[in-house]
């Protein structure tokens, strides 16, 4: 039997996750959208194109929370996307609403599932999630980390002209301005960037990246990233589904971890079949502790505004 994959919100996020977790054969998938008819919609044009690709995964859309039920996997995407002049944290006011009305449709429909949470601002997004559901630290995750080294690998790719499966980064911290990329820990083939690359030129790479997001707001001018977004939660939602053992950096549950407690924050996890099977504590030096603990009171301040 084949794994089920629910998708909260049918928007670009939505639809770009119900297409590859379909045509990459992750499992069947069922697209959930307040809108009546939209995720029926993308769902049944989605069906129609499988042949195809040679995807035998079933896709199908729903305005019920019950179409969810037995789910495996939760991706949650719901919630308004940035427009220009936006931050992440404008979001919040709305987007909690939201969030608290989809946890609870989760809760009460696929108690069982392991559940990713995208919708921005992600770290209060996650946090709030975990309490209303109440679900264990180890089945709510938010995808934050993944897409900002995936961003950062980018730009060292291009930088270099080097292949981005030879890169590798990590960034830590809230999903926002304040996110700490970890320039010691970059490597291109094992390599340090920082024998590479010029420290100014880094330095810039580094704050394109703690700018992507809302460098991909200005030129769209409508809407906010989606294709990469999608494809970081699919990382995770592979990793879970094929016990990967993947070493990601995900919004994880901190219980001691790096100082923190009770917090939803970007840290390196191991995830497979246990979903967070366990937080992987690096070193980090005086700035980077310091980077990381005003990116956590950053995370504090938005988490103190959330009334569940």
């Amino acid at each position: 039997m084949r794994k089920k994959i629910a998708l909260i919100g049918g928007g670009n996020i939505g639809g770009v996750l119900a297409e590859q977790a379909a045509y990459r054969e992750l499992g069947d998938v069922v697209m959930f959208d307040v809108v009546e008819g939209l995720p029926q919609g993308k769902a049944l044009d989605m069906a129609e194109g499988a042949p195809l690709v040679g995807a035998d995964s079933k896709i199908s859309g729903a305005n019920d929370y019950e179409a969810i039920a037995g789910s495996d996997v939760v991706i949650i995407t719901a919630g308004l996307a940035r427009k220009p002049g936006m931050s992440r944290d404008d979001l919040l006011k709305t987007n909690l609403s939201i969030m608290k009305q989809v946890a609870e449709g989760v809760r009460d429909n696929a108690p069982d599932a392991f559940v990713i949470v995208i919708s921005n601002p992600l770290d209060a997004m996650v946090y709030t999630f975990k309490e209303v559901s109440g679900f264990p630290k180890n089945r709510v995750v938010g995808m934050a980390g993944i897409l900002d080294s995936t961003r950062l690998r980018s730009f060292i790719a291009w930088e270099l002209d080097v292949s981005v499966k030879d890169v590798t980064a990590l960034v830590l911290g809230g999903h926002g301005d304040t996110m700490v990329p970890l320039v010691r820990y970059c490597t291109v083939a094992g390599v340090p960037i920082g024998q590479l690359i010029s420290a100014e030129r880094i330095d810039e790479l580094v704050e394109r990246t703690k700018g992507a997001g809302g460098e991909v707001v200005a030129l769209l001018k409508t809407g906010s990233a989606f294709v990469s977004p999608a494809l970081s939660a699919l990382e995770m939602a592979e990793a879970y589904l094929r016990d990967k053992k993947r070493v990601f950096a995900c919004a994880c549950l901190c219980e001691g971890e790096y100082g923190v407690d009770g917090l939803y924050v970007g840290v390196p996890c191991v995830m497979g079949a246990g979903g967070v099977e366990r937080i992987l504590e690096v070193e980090l030096s005086s700035d980077e502790r310091k980077l990381f603990d005003a990116s956590l009171d950053h995370v504090k301040e938005l988490v103190s505004q959330i009334k569940i």
